[in-house]
């Protein structure tokens, strides 16, 4: 099968927040297609982009799904997002890999958090952006409500280019403002649209609406606005051309509307996608590493991976876009991440869980290989070594973490390795150890994610965990100066055992570390057995005093000692030196040290005031604020302890339009009556488990 040309190709994501029904569309832009031969439905597991078990169960999309389709001779490949904020980073790639992207409303709710996150993206990457208010057959659904919302938020250059015929579940058709022609739907079929008259009562509607996306389409052009405002009549062929160069160019963002369930309206949708959105051509030469990357054929290749999927029989299946060349069935490719060879085999052409298959993809198109060895989401692939990465867009960190446990011992490499083929499906997971506290630490950006994330290792992988909330990494450290004297010995009748230090302790200042000084004159102690004393000391330290954190920050000098011709040894010394460093750190005045956070909270601006109160509750300190186009960022520094439980919270104070992310800044000392209550709650434990 013979590649299409750029031009004739329109790759495009379907965004917004969770609850538009980009399912829905996705599924009725198929079917209106002919791509699939019966209308699926969310409710009952039937669309064919959520396929996967843990999205019919959870009624939503966890995954970025690809299906092709061709409309008027335009090849469409079609990315359906999860709108929920816990895997935006499939959405995020999505709108890395397409020229176009519609916006999926609620015509009940308008614009809502999600949908205001991603249209920023969107921005910064130039997307070409149209907007369907979808579901107009709700209860209490209002396009003009809508329409009203999505100019309060994104500007005037959102303007409908039609709109509905009767309201909620009266809605019958929609009029086309371009034509002045009203369409009616009846029933769910390919062929249930009928022109008719525009409706007697919506005349001067239709005609008030029509004049505002006249004033939207001549400021595209000076000629075509100097002919409008003179009265001048301008071509249907005038229009349409006009409002592509608008979109094209991110001046103009049609607004449409419909009912994707019932089908209504989606011919019209699909038109507007192949007549309004650009095509790869359209939209011309990718810059990346100081290389431009043309939309030609008889360029070498470059394409982009921007989605893995990680199945346990299959291995893995990248999602690709071609930039540059045409990549064909049984060739190579180099990875220019790892610079190896990659063989490309059997080219796919995705249609959710189903696929076709393809000889090769051409400049602009999008589809997927599988099997390849070494090469995941972000990764590159060119006809040879080439000095340029395309990129991800920048993900958001994870900062809902917890502990994991295996559920059967023995399975800490099958889960290890679960995790890992996940990680390369979502690179928003984050897998690592904690050095302190030695546990397994996985992280996703809520608890919703985390808990898929769990789900999918056992349902794939066959690897079930526990999760439990990660310990805080306490550290212990001293306000003051101090000295001590250690001295072991034992005699047991034969050779006994004999070390003897006297050590100095003192502070330094936060992230130092430790520091160890030997000022032995005169052979007190002989140069054999010092390092003994040190590492009775890093021992001492490891287990701490106060409440069995590591000690950080301070520097012990080794000043005196003596020793036995006989008894002395390295592990006589060692003992020594932790007798000495635990003597000294009870006088040299011992603190709690526990982690603080930078955090970032993005929030409505109407509920800044309660973030903040909040934050202070969590003995935080608010840094700043700053807007975020129609948000506030809120920066503040906030004891870890106290962030463990902070996504549900926050949730509930901004109605779930709030976010943050968090990172490590510094250690601080832990407040005494804080300090005091975490040390009980050691000993109690410590107590507990001694009686079992």
């Amino acid at each position: 099968m013979a590649h299409e040309g750029a031009q004739a190709i329109r790759n495009v994501a379907l965004v917004g927040h969770r609850g538009g029904g980009k399912t829905s569309v996705h599924e009725a832009l198929l079917f209106e297609a002919g791509a699939i031969t019966r209308l699926g439905k969310v409710a009952d597991g039937t669309t064919v982009s959520d396929s996967a078990a843990d999205e019919q169960a959870r009624s939503m999309s966890i995954s970025a799904s690809l299906a092709s389709f061709h409309w008027e001779g335009r090849k469409v490949n079609l990315i359906d997002t999860p709108g929920e904020p816990s895997f935006v980073a499939d959405a995020l790639a999505a709108l890395r890999v397409t020229e176009g992207a519609i916006f999926v409303v609620n015509a009940v709710l308008g614009v809502e958090v999600g949908t205001r996150r991603l249209w920023q993206r969107a921005q910064e990457l130039g997307l070409s952006r149209l907007i369907f208010v979808n579901m107009l057959d709700r209860e209490r659904a209002d396009f003009f409500r809508a329409l009203e919302s999505l100019k309060q938020a994104f500007g005037p250059h959102a303007v409908a280019t039609e709109i509905p015929i009767g309201a909620e579940h009266e809605v019958s058709g929609v009029i086309d403002l371009i034509d002045m022609k009203a369409y009616a739907y009846e029933g769910a079929s390919r062929e249930n649209c009928t022109e008719i008259e525009i409706p007697a009562e919506l005349a001067e509607l239709a005609t008030e609406y029509r004049e505002k996306l006249m004033d939207e389409v001549a400021e595209v052009s000076d000629e075509l606005m100097e002919r409008y405002l003179e009265g001048e009549a301008i071509s249907h062929d005038e229009i349409v051309a006009a409002l592509k160069t608008g979109v094209t160019d991110g001046l103009i963002f049609p607004v449409t509307c419909g009912v994707a369930t019932q089908n209504l309206a989606m011919n019209r949708l699909l038109d507007a996608i192949v007549e309004d959105l650009p095509s790869p051509a359209d939209r011309g030469a990718t810059t990346a590493g100081g290389v431009e990357l043309e939309p030609v054929e008889d360029r070498e290749l470059v394409a982009f991976v921007f989605k893995t999927l990680a199945d346990p029989y299959a291995g893995r299946v990248n999602l690709f876009r071609v930039y540059q060349g045409v990549l064909e069935h049984d060739s190579h490719a180099i990875n220019q991440r790892t610079g190896s060879k990659e063989r490309i085999g059997q080219l796919l052409v995705p249609q959710g869980k189903d696929s076709g298959h393809a000889d090769e993809f051409g400049p602009g198109d999008i589809g997927a290989v599988a099997k390849l060895k070494e090469t995941h989401a972000g990764d590159t692939l060119a006809a040879a070594r080439l000095d340029l990465e395309l990129e991800l867009p920048k993900l958001p960190a994870p900062v809902m973490a917890f502990a994991i446990e295996p559920r059967t011992k023995g399975d800490e490499d099958k889960v290890f390795t679960a995790l890992r083929r996940l990680q390369e499906e979502d690179p928003t997971i984050d897998l690592h150890r904690d050095q302190q506290t030695g546990e397994q630490i996985i992280a996703g950006l809520t608890q919703v994610h985390v808990e898929v994330i769990v789900g999918r290792m056992k349902d794939r992988f066959g690897a079930e965990v526990t999760l439990k909330p990660p310990r805080v990494p306490y550290q212990e450290t001293i306000r003051t100066a101090a000295k001590a004297h250690g001295r072991y010995k034992k005699q047991t009748g034969g050779r006994g055992q004999f070390g003897d230090c006297r050590i100095e302790i003192e502070p330094l200042e936060h992230g130092a570390g430790f520091e160890f000084v030997n000022r032995i004159k005169g052979g007190a102690i002989p140069s054999g057995f010092i390092p003994a004393v040190e590492k009775g000391v890093l021992e001492a330290m490891a287990a701490g005093t106060v409440a069995g954190y590591p000690v950080k920050d301070l520097k012990v000098t080794l000043v005196d000692g003596s020793y036995h011709t006989v008894d002395s040894s390295e592990m006589a010394f060692k003992i020594a030196g932790s007798m000495a460093f635990k003597d000294a750190m009870g006088e040299a005045s011992p603190v709690l040290l526990e982690p603080v956070m930078g955090v970032s909270v993005t929030v409505p601006d109407d509920s800044v005031g309660d973030v903040i109160g909040d934050l202070n509750g969590r003995r935080g300190h608010p840094l700043g604020m700053e807007p975020k186009g129609g948000m506030t960022e809120v920066k503040a520094e906030v004891p870890m302890a106290e962030m463990l439980s902070y996504a549900p919270d926050l949730r509930s104070i901004t109605g779930g339009q709030g976010d943050y992310t968090m990172e490590f800044d510094h250690y601080d000392e832990v407040p005494p009556h804080i300090a005091g209550k975490l040390v009980d709650q050691l000993r109690g434990a410590g107590a507990e488990i001694a009686t079992q």
